[in-house]
């Protein structure tokens, strides 16, 4: 093992402080607590002296079997400052949130686990040790999920974990071409490849486990029951944190084997228009605060991935994409900080998320309100708060490519061989309305929330409390969102330097933009997207999805339950299809193996054949003599067999993780 060793601390200290606080909380709740508090803050203090450190790696040989390496770059090194302050903040915040609850112990231990893991995903520097960390962040969030083991948690989780499983497998599954295709799974070295042929369908596989976790169509379906069942803290961390693990995933792909294809673009782009659109109208026509951030979330991974494509169009000089899927994927991880947090105030204090119980909650509340509304601005991409800043520099690179479109239309050729330089200026600036659309339903959604929070008349059942949230909560949450606004008001102190720092990871070019960002060019896009989202509001929002009685406001929910694509299509296909499609090729196949064995051995010594009744059953054969049975259990049959290779690839997955 050579190299930074404190790499390898910032993955195995918070694992360890998670055992350490479940062993506390079986003596004394308010040692774990404070414990669970420290785990993070040393977490946090370690990971900000690691600056010095970037460029650094640990390279653990033979570790699970193929070696592990970790690697320090600016990109990580910004993310492993987000996860640890995102983390310290949170969990200093269910302190007082889980008051009352159960299986607190449960809860510290396992978010303290899945810190570990998302820091071995962030830190990896081979997809190796990627999937490793991936797959156990996957598993050990499971009961962040669940934790409240409510019938609503139970099958949120279900859903995440099915999900999870199954983008686990493909993206194994990926792997494995891939490293026999390219020879290596060094993140540094697949940008490196000069024959890329071939690696499309591994791509795609490594992709489809990426893009689940990163909740994009038509993989979402877990992120809006996930982070509405799951307790604030968990949602903040679900929706800021571990979406944007999905991200790295594809970012090294993209920035990877597939670096400047415009095809692996396109896949891209029309994903990330699809997420963006469909999450943003799920967020308007939704009732409940929770799910209406859980579903803008993905509508903003959406705007990322957009980033992510626009790298691939604009090959070399993809300066603005690169830098706006950055600084795009810092502002909402902490843009959703904020915003779960406040909804974890409004659920802690009225026990409720439904708009119709929970509306007039914030009138009065001075600090609640403050940080709501820089959550609110920072989301809708308002000048001045750091939302805009990603979202600017993202519009801003698909308006350079139509320009470069524009300029080649008389030759007849675009980037595509089916599309011609007209044709694929048409898509892009479709593409742009819907970018700007999209923004516009953001802005939407945020006047409906602060409408319902702050403007409409409480409910009468609604019981206000004094003293709606203790002084080191306020603290977290007033930070938070002033962080939002230093961004936002110090673009090139604050939002280039983080932008120019991580533009390497992605193999951004050295040269950069200088991007006035409060020109009138700029500004026009914010306004434009502004502009829509107040008309949304008044024309639609205000006519369709509320009714009103004198000071009375009533939140309706239009969207039709046939359209959850969950249950109508996901549950059916996992759940029924896939199992009988798989134990009736499971049968065929026996038969057509063991079938004609059993027929020559019943031929040649009389030995009846017997069908059994059962599915589990389809490896058991029986030999009868004179009535009696003599002997069961063909050693031949392929099901036989390929139960024993189950057991054995259980036993060499054991050796392996030693």
């Amino acid at each position: 093992m050579k190299g930074n060793y404190t790499l390898l601390f910032l993955v195995l200290w918070p694992m360890l402080g998670g055992l350490l606080s479940y062993v506390a909380g079986r003596f004394s709740r308010k040692v774990r607590d404070y414990a669970a508090d420290a785990v993070c803050l040393i977490e946090l203090a370690v990971v900000l002296t690691c600056y010095k450190h970037i460029g650094s790696e640990l390279i653990i040989p033979g570790a699970c079997g193929l070696g592990m390496k970790f690697s320090l770059d600016g990109f990580r090194y910004i993310y492993a400052v987000i996860i640890a302050f995102m983390w310290a903040a949170t969990t200093i915040f269910s302190r007082e949130y889980l008051k009352g609850h159960r299986n607190r112990n449960r809860y510290y231990l396992y978010v303290l686990l899945t810190l570990g893991s998302i820091m071995g995903v962030f830190l990896s520097g081979d997809l190796y040790t990627t999937f490793i960390f991936f797959e156990m962040m996957s598993l050990f969030s499971y009961v962040m999920v669940v934790q409240d083991e409510t019938p609503e948690a139970q099958r949120a989780a279900e859903t995440y974990l099915a999900i999870a499983i199954i983008g686990g497998l493909a993206t194994l599954t990926g792997l494995i071409m891939l490293y026999a295709k390219a020879g290596t799974l060094d993140i540094a070295g697949l940008s490196k490849l000069e024959d890329k042929n071939g690696l499309y369908v591994p791509g795609i596989l490594v992709f489809i486990g990426f893009a689940a976790k990163a909740a994009i169509f038509p993989s979402h379906i877990w992120l809006p029951t996930a982070h509405t069942a799951a307790p604030a803290p968990s949602s903040a961390l679900l929706s800021g944190l571990l979406t944007k693990s999905g991200l790295f995933g594809i970012l090294v792909l993209s920035a990877g084997p597939f670096l400047h294809d415009p095809l692996w673009g396109l896949m891209l782009l029309v994903l990330a228009v699809i997420t963006m659109v469909l999450g943003a109208v799920l967020a308007v026509f939704s009732v409940n605060i929770k799910r209406t951030l859980a579903c803008s979330s993905m509508s903003q991974l959406g705007f990322i991935l957009t980033g992510v494509a626009m790298q691939c169009f604009l090959g070399k000089e993809n300066d603005l994409a690169v830098r706006g899927t950055i600084l795009y994927m810092v502002g909402h991880s902490l843009v959703k900080l904020v915003l779960f947090l406040c909804a974890g105030v409004v659920h802690m204090n009225t026990h409720k998320l439904n708009l119709n119980d929970i509306k007039g909650f914030g009138k009065g509340k001075k600090v609640f309100m403050f940080a709501f509304l820089m959550g609110g601005l920072g989301l809708m991409g308002a000048p001045f708060w750091n939302g805009y800043l990603g979202k600017t520099l993202i519009h801003d690179a698909i308006v350079e490519h139509l320009h470069e479109l524009g300029s080649v239309v008389r030759g007849g050729a675009g980037s595509f061989a089916f599309m011609t330089a007209g044709t694929e200026a048409g898509l892009f600036s479709v593409c742009e309305w819907l970018f700007l659309i999209s923004g516009g339903l953001t802005t939407a959604y945020v006047i409906k929330l602060f409408v319902a929070l702050f403007v409409a008349s409480p409910s009468p059942d609604m019981h206000q409390k004094e003293k709606y949230i203790s002084w080191s909560n306020a603290l977290i949450l007033t930070f938070s969102a002033i962080l939002l606004q230093i961004i936002g008001m110090m673009p090139y102190k604050a939002g280039d330097a983080i932008s120019i720092l991580g533009s390497p990871f992605m193999n951004g070019p050295e040269h950069h933009h200088i991007l006035n960002y409060f020109s009138s060019g700029c500004l026009e896009g914010a306004i434009i997207s502004i502009g829509i989202g107040i008309a949304v509001y008044f024309l639609f929002i205000q006519n369709f999805l509320l009714e009103r009685k004198g000071n009375n406001i009533t939140y309706i929910d239009l969207w039709p339950e046939k359209l959850n694509i969950e249950n109508f299509l996901f549950r059916p296909l996992i759940g029924t299809i896939l199992p009988f499609l798989g134990a009736l090729f499971a049968r065929v196949v026996d038969l057509v193996t063991a079938g004609p064995v059993a027929l020559m051995l019943s031929s040649a010594s009389r030995v009846k054949f017997i069908r059994p009744p059962e599915d589990t059953d389809f490896g058991y054969y029986q030999e009868t003599q004179k009535g009696e049975t003599v002997g069961k259990l063909l050693p031949s049959s392929l099901a036989y067999g390929l139960m024993t290779f189950a057991i054995g690839l259980l036993f060499v997955i054991a050796f392996m993780m030693l």
